[in-house]
This record gives structure tokens, sequence and C-alpha cells, in this order.
């Protein structure tokens, strides 16, 4: 059976590579972008089942306008890609404050938007899925990504929430972490300019390693947008998918750190309970 796909940021990346896969195969999808024009050729040859609007993530009322237009005209909207993205290179003094807005505007905010008014049409539908875009850095953390962290791990913590709150729905929703990749996403980083200060540190160290090509982008773009559409295809609904070695590297070695260090504060946890609940307190620090 075909379906049919909601996909933002499809000018370029996974969003391009994921919107090609799906037509090949017979899907419909309705791709979003801030220039429509650049999927000319692709609507040239698919037709019907390309569906494409211009769209602003970061304008809320442009949300509502061309989410409840796909679903109307499309009449049902199977999955809800929200990949759409932004970030700046930059330690935490040096980005501007027009770059940090637009980090949290795009990647949180605009993320959010797009949920929030795909839900009731996907409520009235009985049955749907979302995908959400996020990274390893939606779990791990690294210098010069500070802003892009704050706005990952922040549609990471809504949408763990969302997903509970929309499973009676028949709405099923999974986190995907791809991990480094050449979708030209590193070349479209903004950057700002860079302060001694902080380039004698880390961020600069980071910044060199990257620049050289001393960290690798080890994996491939379609094998990802292929995976997502396998996700689907299978029915499995995890909340998290993490897609690449160096994903599932950088977040289980970032897990077991803060578990490490939430351990060695147990006793310290436990020892600020009002006294009346001692008992409780117990129980809920000592491990079966």
């Amino acid at each position: 059976m075909t379906s049919t796909w909601f996909i933002t940021g499809t000018s370029s990346g996974f969003g391009l590579l994921l919107t090609r896969r799906l037509l090949d195969r017979g899907d419909r999808v309705a791709a979003t972008l801030r220039r429509p024009e650049v999927l000319a050729d692709l609507k040239a040859e698919h037709g019907d089942r390309l569906w494409v609007r211009a769209l602003d993530v970061t304008d809320t009322e442009q949300v509502n306008e061309v989410v409840t237009a796909a679903f109307t005209e499309l009449g049902h909207i199977d999955v809800v890609v929200n990949n759409a993205g932004y970030a700046v290179f930059a330690s935490v003094e040096e980005a501007t404050d027009d770059q940090i807005r637009q980090v949290i505007d795009t990647n949180l905010l605009g993320s959010i938007a797009v949920i929030r008014a795909a839900l009731p049409h996907l409520r009235a539908q009985g049955r749907g899925r979302v995908l959400q875009i996020s990274t390893a850095g939606g779990q791990a953390a690294f210098p010069n990504f500070g802003y892009y962290h704050a706005a990952k791990w922040g549609i990471e913590g809504f949408c763990q929430t969302a997903a509970a709150e929309i499973a009676p729905f028949g709405i099923d929703l999974t986190i995907v972490e791809p991990g480094a990749a050449p979708t030209g996403f590193g070349q479209a980083l903004a950057t700002a300019p860079v302060m001694p200060e902080y380039d004698a540190g880390p961020a600069g160290q980071v910044r060199r390693a990257i620049t050289s090509g001393e960290i690798p982008l080890v994996n491939d773009p379609d094998k990802i947008a292929a995976a997502l559409v396998d996700l689907v295809d299978s029915g499995h609904t995890p909340l998290r998918l993490p897609l690449g070695p160096d994903c599932y590297h950088e977040v289980r070695n970032a897990l077991l750190a803060r578990l490490a260090e939430h351990e060695a504060h147990r006793d310290t946890a436990r020892a600020t309970a009002l006294d009346r609940y001692a008992d409780l307190a117990d129980r809920l620090t000592t491990h079966a």
C-alpha cells in the first residue's frame, strides 16, 4: 500500500533523500521547504504524487496553514517528518543573539509547531506517526554546539512527553538520532568570529579537528534515509532510534557517564527528604 508523508526541510540532506526514495517507490510526499523551486524537477517527474509548499517553520501561522492544507488536499497523512534544521558552530560567547534565536526557533519551537499543527488531524484519523529528526547531540554534548544542543535536548524532552500523551490516540512518535554524514549540513553551519580565549581551549580543539577532517563523517546518508522508510514499514515504534556507529558510541558513553555521576550522589539525594518520608526515600534510592 502507498503511504503519504509530510516532510519539512526537503531542499537538501535527509529531507531530499527521503523524498526521492519515497517517490521512487510510489508513495506520496507533501514536501515543504523555504524555496519550492528547488524541487521543480522532481515535481515535473512525479506530478501529483509530490505536493510542494513553501514553509518557514519559525512562522507558526504559516505552519498551521500549510499543515492544514496538506491534510485537506491529500485526504490523509500517514507520517509526519520534522526534519528542518539550523545550527550555529560557535562557543557560548561567540554566537550572536540572532543566531541563538534562529537555532531555538527552528529546531525547538519550529518542530513543536509542526507537531502541534499535525496532532488534531492525526487524532481525527485515529492513527499516524511522527518522526522527529534529532542527532547524537540530543543526548550527548560537544564544544561549539551549545545552542544546537539546547534545542535538540529540548525537543527530545518535549517529544518524550508528547509520545506518552498521544499514544492513546493511535499516534506513534520516534526520535531519530542520525550520526555524522556527508549531507552538506556541516558546510551550512553558521559561524561567528572566533574569540582567542575560547580558541585556546576545547572549543578551538574541536573546531580544528572538524576543519582538518580528523572527525570522519562515517555514515551513508542514503542508508539513513532507507532506515527511516524501513522503520515505518516494520511497524516498530521505538521512542529513540540511533542511526550510525558514532551516534551509538557517543550516546552510550554519555548515558553511562551521567548514570555514574547520578549514582555518586545517591546518598545526598536521599538525605534531603522530609523526615516523615525516610522509609519512602530508602525505597526509592535502594536498587532491587
